[in-house]
């Protein structure tokens, strides 16, 4: 995990999401609650593979998915802002973490599709 920031922003934000799943569960919010935990911790589960990936069209393809699964993660979290499940702070928060695994995820699959061309 040394030297990886965007596995190592990955599991942070992961530990995070599962936190707020606890969270929305005690306030009996289950929908919303299950759909961010599967969609925020997946990020890290495909940057994770990514690490073992048999070649670079399967590192790209892998962190092509954590970075969708990102994109629907922030959907999600904009949902639970505006159902007031979770007030501006705690979105400001984790969107900014979302975003910016989002910002390295498109930087890095951008110079492997540039690198394929």
């Amino acid at each position: 995990m040394e030297n990886n920031p965007v596995l190592e922003k990955s599991i942070r934000f992961a530990e995070r999401i599962v936190n707020l799943d606890k969270y929305l569960k005690a306030k009996n919010e289950f929908v919303l609650s299950n759909q961010i935990l599967r969609s925020g911790t997946s990020i890290g589960a495909n940057v994770t593979e990514s690490t073992r990936a048999q070649s670079k069209s399967d590192f790209y393809m892998k962190l092509t998915i954590a970075l969708k699964e990102a994109d629907e993660t922030k959907y999600w979290l904009h949902l639970l802002k505006t159902g007031e499940y979770i007030d501006a702070k705690a979105y400001d928060s984790l969107s900014a973490d979302c975003e910016e695994i989002i910002k390295l995820l498109v930087s890095i699959t951008k110079t492997i599709k540039n690198e394929k061309t």
